[in-house]
């Protein structure tokens, strides 16, 4: 099952786009939600079989994954063009592949859950084979002059995991098939991983990626005010910075944002008799 889930951008412009994020979990799926205390949903619970790369589970006693047949892979491809098809119906303006935080993708790329021997497992070349696959299929589906993004984990923070020199050359390999911009996150393949949490720690991996690559790349990761992600922009360490927990903790970010940064924004009219956010909360 490929899902969608929906988020506000904006792209060059002060008017907001509509994007949809497609994902798949593969071996993480079958879970409880983190608010439920996580954990794998055995299936007499109702849960359901999960899938993979290779037949290793996330974590030690969870159920171990299927491993993914080549006609199964190529039948997930064509579950991306058709969540991307869905997209563009519904009105959406982006899409973001999500190839990163130990989903599926992410899964083939990393080897610490890719223990493949055939054309999608080993070797680097292989490793990427089915993130490359995903998005020349997607852009095929997803018009050229809509914007395309990829996440990604840059480094899984653990030694024989995903590198951030593989995610370099990676990124290099995907400008050419169309795809806009890297998103760049880090973690999520081994539960074991030591992440050295700070304000803005992923910013390295977009600044290394836009130089050394040659493609647009996302911030994201504890980035929290407006002067941060300003000064991101302008040393032109990202050229997007990506924000989703500010956003959930504060609202009206934007708002105060912008006032913070002296950025003038069209407000929104009213909704059912409310008048636009406070300037102070």
């Amino acid at each position: 099952m490929v899902r969608s889930s929906a988020s506000r951008a904006s792209c060059g412009s002060t008017a907001p786009w509509l994007g949809s994020n497609s994902r798949t979990p593969g071996r993480k799926g079958s879970t409880l939600p983190p608010w439920e205390g996580g954990g794998s949903i055995q299936q007499p619970a109702g849960g359901w079989p999960t899938v993979a790369p290779s037949a290793v589970p996330f974590e030690a006693g969870d159920p171990a994954p299927s491993e993914l047949s080549q006609p199964a892979i190529h039948s997930i491809i064509d579950a991306f063009c058709a969540a991307a098809r869905r997209a563009l119906r519904a009105g959406f303006q982006v899409v973001e592949i999500h190839a990163a935080h130990g989903y599926l993708i992410h899964e083939f790329l990393s080897p610490l859950s890719n223990r493949r021997t055939d054309e999608y497992g080993g070797a680097f070349e292989n490793r990427i084979r089915f993130a490359l696959e995903v998005a020349q299929a997607v852009r095929g589906e997803w018009p050229l002059s809509l914007p395309l993004f990829l996440r990604i984990s840059a480094t899984d923070w653990v030694d024989g995991g995903w590198t951030p020199d593989e995610s370099v050359e990676l990124a290099r390999r995907m400008r050419p098939l169309g795809v806009d911009l890297i998103d760049c996150s880090s973690g999520g393949s081994a539960a074991h991983a030591k992440v050295p949490l700070a304000p803005g720690y992923q910013v390295p991996f977009a600044e290394r990626i836009r130089r050394e690559a040659g493609i647009l790349t996302g911030a994201v990761g504890l980035i929290t005010t407006p002067q941060q992600a300003d000064e991101i922009i302008r040393s032109e360490r990202a050229d997007l910075v990506l924000l989703a927990r500010e956003f959930l903790r504060h609202p009206y970010f934007p708002l105060h944002a912008a006032k913070a940064l002296g950025a003038e924004l069209d407000r929104p009219g009213s909704i059912c008799g409310l008048s636009h956010a406070p300037e102070k909360q």
